[in-house]
């Protein structure tokens, strides 16, 4: 379906190039929903645009832009010309009913994929095996599966990759605590038991020389492929696997075990990355270190800065890692556009990276990589969210306090439901809230931590727009009709149903803009409105008692419409929706 914006668009196209010429063909029209209803619903400013370029008036070329602007099938009005050359345009109200009608009867809500489809890969959540997935983990995972969620929406081949950290020293620490505590076999070990041997094993490791020395003799043998340490490797990835799993199916994230590609499974390719960067002529010692210095980054002291590759003693780094992961997504995949979803803190990590790959000529101009940095989660004390013993908050208790808290508001507001149902409701409320706290923010800010914002019923939250939906669920049920057997005729009468249905064909352009932008903020922000503009609506534009029948089927088409866009929404937010609350 196409939006008003495009349909006005192509016809403004059309008229540039009458007017003027087919080198006018591709000027922005500069169309934009107009500030003031009285002005009519779009303005376009293009006439001020080309002033000098044509060497006229704005007023005069909008005069010309209108005499060949054909809209009267989008129009109830001719186009009106205001102050110095502003367009104004007000839609019909049949072409208005007509998008409805045609979006309520799709599945897609009027959506059509992309006319060009790629291969995207998106890297997100990245926990480390051994240890529980941490609040940390939370901006990452959630925002990454929304990103996903839309590229695939829209028709792209997204391949999810979860950077596992799997490998390197830590594991050999570990491991080596095991074999000497007689736990190897981890018959009666999960995380949380892992967790805490992982920290004593630190313990040991720096103070400890004799053991720090088995440990790194430990790394070598892992590394090397001893059986026994690589089985007790291999048990310790999989009781990790089953945590995460847990935890990616309570936050309903669409992470699998197929799409873990763990730092491990790069280990046979650091070898040739260096040889592949030497052979570029990119490489230099530094101190024993095999390191790539790029002009365009600079210390402190404009000394170029070290992005070391291989350090003296052989073994190798994150950049490394990630410059592997990269050669294969490129290569191996076929990726053309790669996003990672990493805190800001490694905004220069990637940024040496990328400017390294590209220098090598490993991606070409035809490949977009991407950084979507994120900012940090905030305790009330405006510093980074700890619990009250300072220790990080595990994701697990979060997650767990989220459904208690929701389950007592749910206890308090409707008393009747059974426990099951209010169990239900707890879950999707409480999880809902704590994802949607985290999106609707933009991403490169901080966010302060709050319970009763994120759980509150009204304002910018996910258990407003929960109520929103399940407020129409209940008006098909008074009504007692199945919504999915109303027919798709729609007709607009009043200011209220004209503001609802512009704001129900944006749900397009916003999702183009999420997949431009990489930020899921613009679809909580277009939610929180439509459930605002829909609000209104229901209060000035009787459903159930509606003047004649006509009009009450046309009012719940546009109910049916706006929970079926409320839910698609959510959905791509990875956030579930109620029949009942």
């Amino acid at each position: 379906m196409k939006t008003p914006h495009d349909s006005l668009s192509e016809r403004f196209a059309a008229a540039l190039t009458q007017a003027f010429g087919e080198d006018y063909a591709e000027v922005d029209p500069l169309i934009a929903p107009a500030q003031n209803p009285k002005f009519g619903d779009y303005q376009a400013n293009v006439a001020m645009s080309l002033a000098k370029r044509l060497g006229q008036k704005p007023r005069d070329i909008a005069q010309q832009i209108v005499d060949a602007l054909e809209v009267s099938d989008l129009c109830d009005q001719p186009p009106a010309i205001a102050g110095p050359g502003f367009i104004n345009l007000t839609c019909s109200a049949d072409y208005l009913a007509r998008l409805a009608s045609d979006a309520v009867d799709d599945q897609r809500l009027g959506i059509a994929p992309v006319d060009d489809p790629m291969k995207i890969v998106v890297d997100y959540s990245g926990p480390n095996v051994a240890k529980e997935m941490h609040v940390g983990h939370l901006r990452s995972t959630v925002i990454g599966d929304a990103i996903a969620r839309t590229l695939d929406f829209l028709g792209h081949d997204v391949v999810r990759q979860n950077h596992l950290g799997d490998w390197g020293t830590q594991f050999g620490m570990l491991i080596e605590y095991l074999v000497e505590q007689g736990a190897e076999q981890l018959d009666t070990l999960n995380i949380p038991d892992l967790n805490r041997m992982y920290q004593q094993a630190k313990q040991r490791f720096d103070a400890d020389a004799d053991f720090a020395d088995r440990a790194r003799q430990r790394v070598v043998l892992l590394q090397g492929g001893d059986q026994h340490t690589l089985h007790v490797w291999q048990l310790l990835v999989a009781e990790s696997k089953k945590h995460f799993n847990a935890v990616y199916g309570r936050l309903n994230v669409t992470l699998a075990d197929n799409d873990i590609r763990p730092e491990s499974s790069y280990n046979d390719a650091l070898p040739g990355v260096i040889e592949a960067l030497e052979a570029a002529g990119m490489t230099s010692l530094s101190d024993g270190a095999v390191c790539v210095f790029m002009d365009q980054f600079k210390g402190s002291d404009d000394e170029p800065l070290p992005m070391i590759i291989r350090k003296s003693d052989g073994g190798y780094l994150y950049a490394t890692t990630d410059l592997a992961a990269l050669r294969y997504r490129i290569g191996e995949l076929g990726a053309r556009r790669i996003i990672y979803v990493t805190d800001a803190r490694q905004k220069q990590h990637f940024a040496m990276v990328f400017a390294a790959v590209k220098q090598a000529g490993w991606a070409g101009d035809d490949v977009s990589l991407e950084h979507v940095p994120f900012g940090t989660i905030l305790g009330p004390d405006n510093k980074p969210f700890k619990t009250r013993s300072g220790d990080t908050v595990k994701l697990v208790d979060l997650l767990d306090e989220a459904e208690q808290r929701a389950a007592a508001i749910v206890a308090e507001k409707n008393p009747d439901l059974s426990e099951s149902d209010r169990t239900q409701v707890a879950r999707v409320v409480g999880i809902g809230a704590v994802k949607y706290a985290d999106l609707s923010g933009d991403r490169v800010k901080d966010y302060v931590f709050a319970w009763d914002r994120m759980l509150a019923m009204d304002g910018n939250t996910a258990p407003y727009l929960q109520y929103a939906y399940a407020r129409i669920q209940s008006i098909f049920r008074k009504a007692e009709i199945d919504a999915a057997t109303l027919p798709g005729a729609v007709q607009v009468e009043h200011e209220a149903e004209r503001a609802l249905v512009h704001k129900l064909v944006q749900l397009g352009p916003v999702v183009a803009s999420v997949a431009q932008t990489l930020e899921p903020h613009r679809l909580c922000t277009y939610l929180y409105e439509l459930a605002a503009v829909f609000s209104s609506f229901y209060e000035k534009c009787p459903v159930l008692r509606a003047d004649n029948d006509e009009q009450k089927q046309s009012r719940l088409v546009l109910c049916k419409l706006t929970a079926n866009t409320l839910k698609q929404g959510l959905d791509l937010l990875g956030i579930d929706v109620l029949e009942r609350m």
